[in-house]
């Protein structure tokens, strides 16, 4: 048995070695503003998800938690419609990052998020929270396209895989480390975002030695409206494309599953997850993260648990795009649509948080094999010279993923398994009287002392009784179908080549 055993922990690190070995000789092939993209990229993700990963708690949690209490339509509202509008405008910036320059462009975005940041916590209604966010996403709209440009004209058809995969690496570093950072000052929220606005200035330093590549410098010829009239023929002629579009429609299903890791599992989590057992560990090992981490005794913030998913993207994204830097990108896609929709759909499931956890790992290795690989599809397919543009087309699937995950967990988690509405019906069918004015937290205790069970007790009832858990078949039946689509759009695309 022992022999056995370290012959299985040998044949395991032979692999971890040879995989390390070819990831390592690709490594050295690549240019220095690859690594300054790379590293930009690093702190503008930092940034974002700072404030992201805690934007759907903030907009829905309760006001003496420092939330907005929003309902959670108008939370899918302003996070669907508004991160919509985030990846449907590289459609356009794309294009005129093409014109104008990439770094003067990168300038401009960096100027918007850090103002758009030091202004959000100085508004509170529906309307300005919701222009304001659009406001922030006009400064990702500009940055986007021009980042993944530069990855794209910064690696070949040999360093494409393993570059994208560093890229979407970088991706998550920044999205670990934002929130972890934001979490320890939750307890005001104007400095999530005042610590975002101060990560994102860094990047006004990086951008000194960022060199454009391979960008044939030319004096613009006509006016912005010019510029604009190009952008939208270039795009009636991409819609003619019956293929192109299909796949696009394909992909907005898998970033329509995909986006409930933001819009809803952290509000599920807090809502319904018995996060108890993981705090006791960390308050027992790690007391650091218990005491720095936990909006009460015993809980821990559902934002740490989410974001579990960057840490395990950091550890194995390297190994995923090496094993997958072989395969057709379409099959990969495929494969990693099919995992993601079943570890997404789990997360659902049980109000165990270390079963939360192994989900969260199944949804990272389908994300780290299919994600990477949308872009590195469209990159491999652009013209050298409209490389920014195409990058903005590879937008729109996430533009539409992101309206329909808006729906999805606003007012479909608003009808199936928000506890806030739940826990109303129930005061209904129960004929409670509970005071008017209270927070939604006061809300929940006074329920639960009215019937003599504690708050825990009241959560485990609620769902025992009205199956807010029923979701995860809405998320599994979307990305398998996405998964399913892709497969049919891979054989009928391959005869059609053949």
């Amino acid at each position: 048995m022992k022999t056995g055993s370290l012959s299985f922990i040998l044949f395991i690190f032979a692999i971890g070695e040879s995989l390390t070995s070819k990831s390592m000789s690709i490594f050295s092939k690549f240019p220095r503003t690859f690594w300054v993209a790379n590293t930009i990229e690093l702190f503008e993700r930092w940034a974002w998800y700072g404030f992201f990963m805690l934007f759907a708690n903030y907009l829905t949690g309760s006001s003496d938690l420092g939330g907005l209490e929003f309902s959670q339509s108008q939370k899918g509202l302003i996070m669907g419609v508004g991160t919509g509008i985030l990846y449907f405008l590289p459609v356009l910036t794309g294009a005129i990052a093409d014109r104008y320059g990439y770094k003067k462009v990168l300038a401009l975005a960096f100027a918007i998020y850090a103002s758009a940041f030091l202004l959000f916590p100085q508004v509170s209604s529906f309307a300005a929270v919701f222009m304001m966010y659009i406001y922030l996403a006009l400064g990702a709209a500009l940055f986007k396209p021009v980042i993944s440009a530069t990855i794209a004209k910064t690696t070949t058809e040999e360093t494409s895989s393993i570059g994208f995969g560093i890229f979407y690496m970088m991706v998550n570093i920044g999205a670990f480390f934002g929130p972890l950072i934001t979490l320890l000052f939750k307890g005001d929220s104007k400095y999530i975002f005042y610590i975002s606005a101060a990560i994102i200035m860094v990047n006004f330093l990086l951008l000194i030695f960022y060199k454009e590549p391979g960008r044939e410098t030319k004096k613009a010829e006509g006016s912005l409206l010019h510029t604009f009239g190009e952008i939208f023929r270039n795009m009636g002629s991409i819609f003619k494309d019956a293929k192109f579009l299909i796949f696009l429609v394909i992909v907005a299903g898998f970033w329509t599953m995909y986006n409930q890791l933001f819009f809803t599992l952290p509000v599920f989590i807090s809502q319904w997850v018995d996060t108890s057992v993981l705090y006791h560990f960390f308050d027992t090992y790690i007391p650091f993260v218990s005491a720095n981490y936990s909006p009460a005794p015993g809980v821990l913030d559902s934002e740490f648990i989410t974001n579990m998913d960057a840490l395990y993207i950091i550890v194995f994204q390297i190994m995923v795009s090496t094993i997958v830097m072989k395969w057709k990108p379409l099959r990969s896609m495929m494969s990693g649509f099919l995992v993601c929709a079943i570890g997404m759909a789990l997360t659902l499931v049980s109000q165990n948080v270390l079963f939360t956890m192994v989900a969260i790992l199944i949804f990272a290795i389908g994300e780290m094999a299919g994600s990477p690989k949308i872009t590195e599809y469209i990159g491999r397919i652009a013209p050298k010279d409209k490389k920014a543009l195409y990058m903005g087309y590879s937008f729109i699937p996430v533009f539409l993923g992101n309206v329909f995950a808006g729906f999805i967990s606003g007012n479909v988690y608003q009808i199936m398994s928000d506890k806030v509405m739940i826990t109303e019906k129930y005061v209904v069918d129960k004929g409670l009287h509970i005071p008017a004015g209270l927070s939604t937290n006061a809300y929940f205790e006074e329920v639960a002392r009215q019937v003599n069970l504690t708050p825990q007790e009241l959560t485990n009832l609620l769902w025992d009784t009205y199956n807010p858990s029923s979701m995860w078949m809405v998320i599994l039946a979307i990305g398998v179908i996405a998964a399913f689509a892709l497969f049919i759009y891979d054989k009928v695309t391959t005869k059609s080549e053949a």
